[in-house]
């Protein structure tokens, strides 16, 4: 049967619609006000075009009958995957959300690669071949791309999650000739996949697939922790391509439109990160950061002056503020402490404090991951403020209240030509009259692996503790 012959009206205009829904959920996104309504969007997108998917291809239709058994299968399936995202969703605590959007990207990557396959199987099936079995030339082409991107996103997606969540080192682990390696199979994906038009024997569809799986392991695994958060918008990226390629395959607009549509936003968000570290895109995916000052930065450096405080003179401090700037980092993620710091705020404004939080666009482990904290902590958006918006303030702050965030407070990246951050963009915490910083203890450095000049400052308080029970005391002291 030609599927492709006719696709009905309806169908494509079912389609542009749900792909309407996936841009107004994109839109919805971008703000924390209204991402509620953007994931509604995106849930009635998807269930338009799943709906239609079926009705349109009916399990079976080739043989003049619907095939029940068939659709029931189908159903199951979909019932099973739902109640696992359910259940994840429901389960996952929020400072695992960046482990959680990699492991779903690997998904995503695998689906690819079995609908390549499947179409790969049996092409007559999805109206790609000929009565001979012989795939059309520019099938292959998307097949091949579909199968090598997804596998990328599978295997690179995997060791994004082991490294997330600590089943790995964060350290990059560098292989020597990695380059050399990388460039070799990488060519070897684009000429098997060339080659493919040509000659469709199984060899070199299952070669491309398996070199595939190979490239993402080694492309991700030196990759230190510190640019993990680009590494995941980029794997959300090539996912998004990946479906767009099986789209095409299948004469799917729906999922060409949403591939296109999670690829660009994803390859956009790199940039965007990549911009906010001052790092270009290919020393990102060349990997490598964050492993080498590490070794340097750990050691005696911990011997010089510094000053600690108390949670009773971090009270005191904030109640004689005019101004209080608050900056979270992934600390605060780890210790959980958005909520007891939301009621901290609430304190201090009773007193007639100004309070503010400073968001660095890569704090944490993942785009937005503060903004999640703080807003699950019903923190108000009016009182979140990106770098660009707040670094001025800095300088008329009495004080600047750092909760877990490090190598985003590092002076070091405005001065120091041989630091690793260098040129990063930073919030300018060292301008406010005091800064009150907690960390776990003087020992290990931030997430770059650098020692923090701050600490050492005249100005600069180190309120040593685990973060939720340091605020919680300070909110005490308060009272």
């Amino acid at each position: 049967m030609h599927h492709a012959a006719a696709v009905p009206a309806w169908v494509s205009l079912a389609y542009l619609i749900a792909g309407a829904f996936f841009i107004l959920a994109l839109r919805g996104l971008s703000s924390p006000a209204s991402s509620q309504r953007g994931n509604r969007f995106g849930m009635a997108g998807m269930g338009i075009a799943v709906a239609t998917t079926l009705i349109h291809f009916q399990p079976g239709a080739e043989l003049g009958r619907i095939d029940t058994i068939l659709l029931v299968e189908i159903l199951v399936a979909i019932a099973i995957g739902g109640t696992i995202g359910l259940v994840t969703a429901r389960r996952i605590a929020m400072t695992a959300m960046p482990q959680l959007v990699a492991a779903f990207h690997s998904l995503v990557g695998l689906a690819a690669v079995l609908v390549a396959a499947a179409a790969y199987l049996n092409p007559q099936a999805f109206d790609i071949a000929g009565a001979d079995g012989v795939i059309n030339p520019v099938s292959r082409v998307e097949m091949g791309l579909g199968a090598a991107i997804g596998a990328i996103t599978f295997s690179g997606s995997v060791i994004a999650f082991l490294k997330l969540n600590g089943n790995m080192s964060g350290k990059p682990i560098l292989l020597p000739m990695r380059h050399v390696i990388n460039l070799g199979t990488l060519a070897a994906i684009l000429g098997l996949t060339a080659y493919f038009t040509v000659d469709q024997g199984p060899w070199v569809f299952w070669t491309v697939t398996g070199l595939s799986f190979l490239i993402g392991f080694l492309l991700i695994i030196p990759i230190g922790g510190a640019d993990m958060p680009v590494v995941v918008s980029m794997l959300n990226s090539y996912s998004g391509w990946a479906a767009a390629a099986m789209g095409f395959t299948l004469q799917n607009s729906a999922m060409v439109i949403t591939g296109a549509l999670v690829g660009s936003s994803g390859a956009i968000l790199s940039y965007i990160m990549c911009r906010a570290m001052n790092r270009s895109f290919i020393s990102v995916i060349a990997g490598g950061f964050g492993g080498d000052a590490v070794a340097g930065g750990g050691g005696p450096a911990i011997d010089r002056p510094y000053k600690r405080g108390s949670a009773e003179d971090a009270a005191f401090l904030m109640k004689q503020a005019e101004q209080v700037i608050i900056v979270p980092g992934y600390g605060m993620a780890v210790a959980q402490a958005q909520h007891a710091l939301r009621e901290m705020a609430d304190l201090l404004k009773e007193e007639g404090v100004s309070v503010k939080y400073a968001i660095h666009p890569v704090a944490g482990r993942m785009p937005g991951h503060m903004n999640v904290l703080l807003a699950e902590a019903n923190v108000p958006y009016d009182e979140v403020f990106e770098l660009e918006d707040i670094n001025s303030e800095f300088a008329r702050t009495d004080v600047a209240f750092v909760i877990g965030a490090n190598d985003v407070t590092n002076p070091a990246a405005k001065t120091d030509k041989s630091s690793p951050i260098y040129g990063m963009p930073v919030l300018d915490v060292e301008k406010a009259k005091t800064v009150l910083f907690i960390k776990r203890s003087m020992g290990g450095a931030g997430y770059a692996g650098v020692e923090n000049e701050l600490f050492f400052r005249d100005n600069t308080m180190m309120l040593l503790a685990d973060a939720k029970k340091m605020v919680e005391e300070i909110v005490k002291a308060l009272d």
